[in-house]
């Protein structure tokens, strides 16, 4: 069973009977096997005459023949051998010329089609030279050429099986074609859907990195500050009576330390709301108002950046705090009445700002544990450049009892050593955190280091 290019396409959606993809297919079938019946049928009468058989057997046998048409898009080269059989008896050059056709663009083989085609030529010549002879010996041969038979035949052979075959070749290779560049089409469509889908899931993950990475930012920056203040309210308390000079100094820390953290939220709160207004417009320029914030990538960035100004009282510089603030970040925590030991080993140099920035936070997240959990115990800050690598280690004692009455008794949102931990690994380095056996606590870090 040899199926047409048209049936295959319609072989999906199938709405017309039997073979057929569509009822207009069926009447295109039936039609043309009509008229091949009908011209078989009138052919069959003179074949019948010199076949010296009833006129009704030439008949019957027309109409049979010229029916065959009715299969040409399942069986054409049936159809094509049954008119190459009944070429002699001149009659189906209508069965012939659609079959041919139908042939060529099928899926059939080059060679099957070769051959029938040259079989088809073959007989259509052959009948028409030997028809063109018997009428020039019939009448008078002096009249007509030597080379008129041939020509009549050789015309009669390329006319009834050049252009079906050619147009069949031709309509057949422009349906492969087009089916071709529709797989391929839906081929690319399905290729889209799933990059789109896999660019979906990549926003979303890096949404969520950027609200992990602007809530460490804020954790870092704010709740230090906030710390510091608590602190020294809490001392404040406690020497409010015994020593008012103390006290009266304590409380003008915790305004300004006030006065610095809501200036750090006011900025990075301001950094949101401009860019999601910077985004607002974008949008309305391009596209209109959709309604779309700024992305999380940018917004994570500025309110770091503006975090890390403020923090350090400059409007202009670096994107974050450097090791060089160390020493003035140990201060605030000597201030606030805690015992810190600072030592530096090896020689002091710059790193990349991501690097300083991480090691920075390192430290003052560490500081800002000691005065949540461990308030009033003595702190050790090690510092050590390394030929490939900055560590840093903070380690305090034993907190004093619980009782004592320089606890602050600080909430915790449990939040700072995974803030430390995700920091110090995103730049390929080692991070380590637990209690000491003296029952102090413990913090160390390593990252390369990045010139």
């Amino acid at each position: 069973m040899t199926t047409t290019g048209e049936d295959r396409c319609e072989a999906g959606t199938r709405a017309g009977p039997v073979w057929w993809g569509r009822w207009r297919s069926a009447a295109l079938d039936a039609g043309l096997a009509l008229l091949s019946m009908i011209e078989c049928a009138v052919q069959g009468y003179p074949f019948a005459r010199d076949a010296g058989l009833p006129v009704a057997v030439g008949v019957v046998f027309g109409l049979l023949a010229g029916s065959v048409l009715l299969v040409r898009r399942v069986w054409p080269v049936a159809v094509v051998l049954v008119w190459i059989a009944i070429t002699p008896a001149q009659m189906g050059y209508l069965m012939g010329v659609v079959g041919l056709y139908t042939l060529a663009a099928s899926e059939a083989p080059r060679r099957i089609i070769a051959a029938l085609s040259g079989m088809s030529f073959v007989g259509v010549f052959v009948v028409a030279f030997v028809r063109t002879v018997q009428g020039n010996v019939r009448g008078d041969a002096a009249v007509v050429a030597e080379w008129f038979p041939p020509f009549v035949s050789l015309t009669m052979a390329i006319g009834l099986t050049a252009p079906p075959v050619l147009l069949g070749l031709y309509v057949g290779a422009r349906r492969r074609l087009m089916e071709s560049l529709r797989e391929r089409a839906d081929s690319l469509e399905r290729e889209l859907q799933l990059l789109a889908e896999r660019a979906e899931e990549r926003a979303e993950w890096a949404r969520g990195e950027e609200r992990t990475r602007i809530a460490r930012e804020m954790h870092d920056v704010v709740a230090h500050r906030v710390s510091l203040m608590v602190v020294h309210a809490a001392a404040l308390q406690a020497v409010a009576r015994k020593d008012p000079e103390k006290a009266v100094r304590n409380a003008a820390l915790v305004g300004d330390m006030g006065r610095q953290a809501l200036t750090e939220l006011r900025e990075m709160l301001g950094v949101l709301r401009s860019g999601e207004g910077q985004a607002s417009k974008g949008d309305k320029g391009d596209k209109g108002v959709r309604g779309e914030s700024v992305p999380l990538a940018a917004v994570g960035v500025a309110a770091a950046q503006a975090a890390s100004r403020v923090s350090r009282g400059q409007d202009e510089g670096v994107d974050g705090p450097c090791l060089a603030e160390l020493e003035a970040l140990v201060g605030q925590s000597a201030a606030a009445g805690m015992v810190v030991d600072l030592s530096v080993e090896g020689d002091v140099r710059g790193y990349a700002p991501e690097v300083e920035q991480t090691a920075y936070r390192v430290v003052q997240e560490a500081l800002t544990n000691v005065h949540k959990h461990a308030a009033g115990a003595k702190t050790y800050v090690r510092l050590a450049h390394r030929v490939a690598e900055i560590a840093m280690q903070v380690e305090n004692e034993p907190p004093p009892e619980p009782g004592d009455a320089s606890s602050a008794r600080l909430p915790s949102g449990g939040n700072g050593l995974v803030g430390m931990k995700e920091r110090v690994v995103a730049l390929g380095g080692v991070f380590v955190s637990g209690p000491t056996d003296a029952g102090g606590f413990r913090v160390s870090a390593v990252i390369p280091a990045r010139g």
